[in-house]
């Protein structure tokens, strides 16, 4: 995922943003309607995805036709319809005793920043000792959900370079649905970075070749983002679903999810987390991106809190990206300091579960690639891999940086796992990454200074910013062989994080039902490391301060963490009196002012969260706009060197 965002117009002010009809909606109506389903169109008609407590009958199809509505499709999995209506009928619909929630159809996209060099892969990971044993991925199939994958040469068969190892592909997108080549350049990126064969920098003048991590995988192609990167929830959710029918056909073991957007509520009703939970249960392991977010400072000093969607589901494995620094040891190695950090909003899981090279990387280009023409100065040189080559540019490979690109890394990587220990659950393979990960090459902070605003973003390479550690397949494939039936029962959710102000540490709320409390072996200090619950950040400036992200008296409420109907507990992590306000993530005496959401009255008030005078006033967006040059999601990107 990247800290710059393209693809979306859609703000996360406006998203989360109450309207008077909002509030004036009983309790258990506002419970059913997304916080932002009311500001998600400036027209009256909305598309939305309508989730229901039983699968949806004729009968509520009808339903919204009467509401002058339209059913676009129905979202099998997940128990839903994506539709059309007016923002009028909003009220009523959620009244129909069958309706669980009524969410936007959300824009959503790709998760990458640009650079100008490229860096290593497979070495800090130590994919190539794997290689060494006979493991390629062979056999396995990974869907890429993204923009799309163009056939170039690396992606063809070992045997036989005509014959692409493309195996399947489908678009989802409604203005391009017969077509699903990659017009953008990200999908195409990532596929290499999970399965490149190296076949256009393989041979005597070549002294560096740009192989994949699992360079003999089948890829299923489902394309769902447009020549811009930009796409819808339903359209991945309908991939997903895809993916899941195609799984015994094609062996797919892997849904490689480089994409997301913000959270808006809690993952238990998010429509996108629902589905790749559906996929997660049903055998294929999801491998996300936790958000290129790192460097955005709106909830406190460090850029806590900032994972995105889907990534922030305890289920799937969710990756941050480090920085190789130009070398194939792991032990120089950093964190990319726009990588995002957890907890996640609302639930506050704790995320990423792992890290892995992201910055800088080098994969496909392909003839009109519109990332390589928009941005003529990211480039691959050819005296980067060709023995005695001018300075030219390479036509076959260029560089980007971002958490989607150490999400396809760390596809690769699942793919190997799943060809040398074939019955290995989703669940048993992310315990095991996790388990096995590398805890002592990273330094406990580091930081970096963006040269083109002289500001500097710290990492403290807590539990928060590089979960579990940083990804080791070869320790993780010998674990996982030797350890395979010692494995102990229950998921591999990501915990909760939660933080004791009387001793300034971090702990975990566990799944009573998860392998990470069966035994010592799996306790939470072996997972994460022995120094890992002690926060290293200033009390007063960081998210554990007195005014930051946990909140300013009182983090766990009235009725504590202990109780018996929430994810872990009674009536709510935090309780009645929680971290978010009242009773729920809007409420007026939320995280984000004394007396109003965003500031001291108003939504645009001077201490408000998007900027110092003014919404468009050095927002969260961007230093001069929403859609500045210099914004959050702008055209200047986070790539480091």
């Amino acid at each position: 995922m990247l800290s710059l965002r393209k693809f979306t117009q859609f703000s996360f002010l406006t998203a989360i943003l109450l309207s008077s009809n909002a509030i004036a909606l009983s309790a258990e109506q506002h419970s059913k309607l997304s916080p932002d389903v009311l500001t998600a169109s400036s027209s009256e008609s909305v598309s939305i995805i309508v989730q229901y407590k039983t699968d949806p009958s004729d009968a509520d199809e009808q339903l919204i036709r009467s509401r002058n509505g339209r059913v676009d499709h129905k979202l099998h999995g997940i128990r839903a319809f994506a539709a059309h209506v007016s923002k009028s009928s909003l009220d009523s619909m959620s009244k129909d005793s069958n309706v669980l929630y009524i969410s936007p159809d959300r824009p959503l996209g790709a998760r990458q920043a640009i650079s100008t060099s490229a860096e290593y892969t497979a070495e800090p990971i130590n994919a190539t000792k794997v290689w060494a044993q006979g493991y390629d991925g062979t056999g396995i199939g990974v869907a890429i959900i993204d923009s799309g994958i163009n056939p170039v040469d690396d992606i063809s068969s070992k045997r036989k370079k005509s014959a692409s190892r493309i195996v399947y592909s489908q678009s989802f997108l409604p203005s391009s649905p017969n077509d699903a080549s990659d017009s953008f350049g990200h999908g195409t990126h990532i596929a290499g970075l999970i399965a490149g064969n190296g076949t256009n920098s393989t041979g005597k003048k070549y002294f560096r070749t740009f192989y994949g991590i699992a360079p003999n995988v089948n890829l299923i192609n489902l394309r769902v983002l447009d020549a811009n990167g930009h796409g819808t929830d339903s359209s991945v959710i309908d991939a997903i679903e895809t993916a899941i029918a195609l799984k015994d056909t094609y062996n797919i073991r892997i849904i490689n999810l480089s994409l997301g957007r913000p959270i808006y509520e809690s993952y238990t009703l998010d429509p996108l987390c629902q589905a790749v939970e559906r996929a997660w249960k049903a055998g294929i392991m999801v491998v996300a991106a936790a958000g290129n977010n790192g460097r955005d400072l709106a909830l406190n000093a460090e850029g806590y809190g900032t994972i995105e969607a889907p990534g922030n589901d305890p289920y799937v494995l969710t990756v941050g990206a480090s920085n190789s620094k130009g070398t194939p040891q792991v032990q120089d190695d950093v964190m990319a300091s726009y990588s995002s950090k957890g907890p996640t909003f609302i639930d506050h899981v704790a995320k990423p579960d792992i890290v892995a090279p992201g910055n800088l990387v080098t994969s496909l280009l392909f003839p009109g690639d519109l990332l390589a023409i928009q941005n003529p100065t990211f480039v691959t040189l050819k005296s980067f891999y060709i023995s005695n080559a001018n300075n030219n540019i390479s036509k076959d490979y260029f560089p980007l940086s971002g958490t989607s690109m150490a999400t396809g890394v760390t596809s690769g990587a699942v793919a190997l796992l799943f060809q040398a220990v074939p019955n290995l659950t989703p669940d048993q393979a992310k315990a095991m990454l996790m388990r096995n990960a590398n805890r002592d090459s990273l330094p406990r902070t580091n930081v970096v200074t963006d040269s083109s605003t002289n500001v500097s973003y710290t990492a403290h390479n807590d539990l928060l910013t590089v979960g579990a550690g940083y990804l080791d397949v070869w320790a993780t494939l010998h674990y996982a062989q030797a350890n395979y039936f010692k494995m102990p029962a229950g998921s591999a959710m990501s915990p909760v994080a939660a933080y004791d102000p009387a001793t300034g540490s971090i702990f975990l709320l566990k799944d009573q039902t998860a392998m990470w409390g069966a035994t010592a072996m799996w306790g939470a200090s072996n997972i994460y490391g022995q120094n890992a619950f002690t926060s290293q950040v200033a009390p007063s400036t960081a998210m554990w301060g007195a005014t930051a992200m946990w909140g300013a008296s009182n983090v766990y409420g009235q009725t504590a963490i202990a109780g018996s109907t929430a994810m872990w507990g009674a009536t709510a992590m935090w309780g009645a009196t929680a971290m978010w306000g009242a009773d729920d993530p809007t409420a007026f005496t939320a995280l984000w002012g004394a007396t109003a959401m965003w500031g001291a009255s108003t939504p645009e008030a001077a201490t408000a969260m998007w900027g110092a005078s003014e919404v468009n006033n050095s927002a969260m967006w961007g230093a001069s706009s929403l859609g500045g040059a210099t914004a959050m999601w702008g055209a200047s990107a986070p790539f480091e060197k």
